[in-house]
């Protein structure tokens, strides 16, 4: 008997495992390092790296010969998986020289050098667990964080010593914030000088933020895992910048703003960029490292907020500034001191710079993701296939990451210099699943739609009950044109249901106004939006969708709409499934969520206007919500604060606490039959077929 989808899906991470990533080229174009599972079952990830002349792959490093349990995790390592949803173990991070000579990696707490020509692997004597190590650029000293402090071993000497020790519990130096990590997609808190004689190091201190307990009920011999939430309107972490010299020196590098977005050291410039509190200016300041003194170089302002864009800043070879700014309704790359892309194309994020050479991923069309290089006089597409594309670039040649509606899994194909082209193997799984996915545009907002129906059914042959599978949420898509995007929706669509993905406003790719149509209302226009698509579906195909049996399920900003979807819309949805749910924006973090809907202090219509709770009473549909108690993200707060809500109005409703599980939902088990159950509860309560 074949494996069910659930089971796999689970099994595999979701058909990630086995899949090339985190992909380095070295300065000469000749070798590419990357990371990738030995197969598509396997989590154990391992450093490999192709030739690009010879096009033979070789296996650098595999954990298991270095008998490391990646179980053994410090604390910190755990919480930087979780806020970049990192799903398998092993080499999940490495770092290497200019030359891509030598990389250092941490693997279960400890920290490993291996010389990539000869493939000698080495442990490094250190005096506690290992986070985030970072080699110089030529490749003598690696930079590190154990117990808070940032330390540096030269790797000729053995010499180890700490550069800055935290003063308090509360302080490190060298890691990115709860904040940076989990909304700014900042995962790093130290830089190194091109010179290799100095460090920019940030130091953290987490004092002013609120303290919240995360229990484990179902082993009440544990204690409560106490930790630094900033919730909306509450204190976040200080945060400070150092210059920190291999010889001793420490330069302070003040600043204002209350965020540090992002940081960088090139040949050009020691760069960082900052964000007021209220997200409406962001500065891009130059820094003297021998002095801290800043000089602003630009200034974006936004009534709404300013967009954090990945990639910048960065320099051309002549010095010219790469950037993205929001200009006439479009997200644009900025060179030197002008816009080089029309409005029309949405740049998503810089993805290197080569030289006089700009990569860039950006959308005409939403539901695509495109590459294009600027190389100082044009615009160059690098992807001419429908489909999501994703890339590096170094000495000449790139990395090209394809994935569509067309064909399963990812494609990855290195393109030498001369034009040729590489594949770069996947191992993962194959979902087993065939797809009966349409996309298009519904409602008078021609919202950016998916249509899932199962395979088995024919056109016109009977009604099939509606499954709404949004996530809805701003900054973030669903809807894009790429077959891993929908592979739970047509398991889902197998069961018996027509299944509706839409992207509704405050999404990405369809320009500054689109996105900025949710300031101050989390609720109504996603909301809205989902009910236009679904009457647009349905327009569509009007013998194939019974509107009298609509479901909606979600995850996370997901879940927040299903819920609100039954609470406020009864007469349009008559199920709902809301996993990990945010029901009140005040116990959501502070960058995200004032993004939106500014300071609860100052705005306190606004949260009322978004929360869940003033609903409560009119739930009158099955509601079926589900957490996990160890989340840190969402905490499961949320959901029980609702369930009292609606027990207090009388209100019945189902709720599945997950006891162990995290925001991510990573255990086999729990994933596969967390799918077997939904399915279960929509079927009962839309009274559709069991079998």
């Amino acid at each position: 008997m074949s494996e069910s989808f659930p089971r796999l899906s689970a099994r595999t991470r979701r058909f990630t495992l086995g899949v090339p990533r985190g992909f380095t080229i070295s300065p000469d174009g000749g070798r590419v390092v990357f990371l990738r599972t030995k197969s598509g079952a396997d989590p154990v990830t391992c450093l490999w790296e192709l030739d690009t002349e010879t096009h033979v792959e070789r296996l650098v490093v595999d954990p298991r010969t270095l008998h490391a349990d990646d179980e053994n995790l410090p604390p910190e390592e755990r919480a930087r998986r979780e806020r970049s949803r990192e799903a398998a173990g092993g080499v999940v991070a490495y770092a290497t020289d200019s030359t891509v000579t030598r990389a250092v990696f941490a693997l279960s707490g400890g920290l490993y050098v291996v010389d990539l020509p000869s493939g000698q692997v080495r442990r490094l004597e250190t005096p506690g667990a290992v986070i985030d190590p970072r080699i110089s650029p030529d490749g003598r000293n690696v930079a590190y964080v154990t117990g808070g402090a940032l330390r540096v071993q030269d790797l000729v000497t053995g010499d180890d010593r700490a550069l800055a020790t935290p003063e308090s519990e509360t302080v490190t130096y060298g890691l990115a914030e709860f904040i940076a990590a989990e909304e700014m997609d900042r995962m790093r808190g130290h830089w190194w000088a091109p010179s290799s004689d100095a460090l920019l190091v940030e130091r953290a201190d987490e004092a002013p933020v609120h303290v919240w307990h995360i229990a484990d009920p179902a082993n009440p011999e544990r204690p409560a895992t106490s930790q630094r939430y900033p919730a909306a309107g509450t204190p976040n972490a200080v945060t400070e910048l150092y210059v920190l010299g291999l010889d001793g020196s420490r330069v302070a590098v003040p600043y204002e703003e209350e965020y540090l977005t992002t940081a960088s050291w090139d040949s050009h410039a020691l760069s960082i960029v900052t964000l007021t509190r209220d997200q409406k200016t962001m500065r891009l300041f130059t820094v003297d490292p021998a002095t801290g003194r800043s000089t602003l170089v630009r200034e974006d302002t936004d009534p709404a907020w300013v967009d954090i864009v990945t990639g910048v800043p960065a320099h051309l070879d002549d010095g010219s500034l790469v950037w993205v700014a929001a200009s006439e309704g479009g997200h644009r790359l900025i060179v030197g001191d002008r816009a080089v892309t029309p409005p029309t194309l949405q740049v998503r994020a810089v993805l290197d710079v080569d030289h006089d050479s700009v990569l860039f991923s950006a959308s005409g069309d939403p539901t695509e993701v495109h590459l294009w290089t600027w190389d100082g006089h044009s615009l160059l597409p690098v992807s001419t296939r429908s489909g999501v594309f994703s890339g590096r670039m170094a000495g000449g040649v790139g990395v090209l990451t394809e994935q569509s509606l067309d064909a399963e899994g990812v494609s990855t194909t290195v393109v030498r210099r001369d034009g040729m082209a590489v594949p770069i193997p996947s191992f993962a799984e194959r979902p087993g699943l065939e797809l009966r996915v349409s996309l298009g545009r519904s409602g008078r907002r021609e919202l950016a739609t998916a249509v899932v129906l199962p395979t088995w059914y024919e056109r016109g042959s009977g009604r099939l009950p509606v499954l709404m599978d949004p996530y809805g949420g701003p900054h973030a898509q669903r809807v894009l044109n790429r077959r891993g995007a929908f592979l739970e929706s047509q398991w889902f669509a197998e069961q018996g249901f027509a299944v509706i993905v839409a992207d509704g406003r405050g999404t990405p790719g369809r320009g500054t106004d689109w996105e900025r149509a949710v300031l101050n209302d989390l609720a109504t226009p996603a909301l809205d939006d989902q009910i236009e698509a679904l009457q647009g579906v349905a327009e569509q195909h009007p013998d194939d969708l019974d509107l009298t049996r609509v479901a909606i399920r979600g995850w996370s900003f997901g879940g927040f709409l299903s819920a609100l979807a039954v609470l406020r819309r009864p007469d349009v949805f008559h199920a709902a499934i809301a996993g990990a749910p945010v029901t009140d924006w005040r116990l959501y973090d502070t960058c995200y969520t004032e993004r939106y809907l500014g300071h609860p202090d100052e705005q306190p219509d606004v949260y009322e206007k978004s929360s869940l709770f003033i609903d409560a009473p009119k739930l009158e549909r099955p509601l079926l919500l589900i957490h996990g108690l160890a989340d840190d993200n969402v905490v499961a707060a949320h959901t029980l604060r609702l369930s009292s809500a609606l027990l207090a109005a009388g209100r019945q409703h189902s709720v599945l606490p997950l006891s162990g599980v995290t925001h991510m939902t990573p255990q086999e088990v729990v994933a596969e039959n967390l799918l077997l159950l939904q399915v279960d509860f929509l079927k009962k309560s839309l009274g559709a077929s069991a079998d």
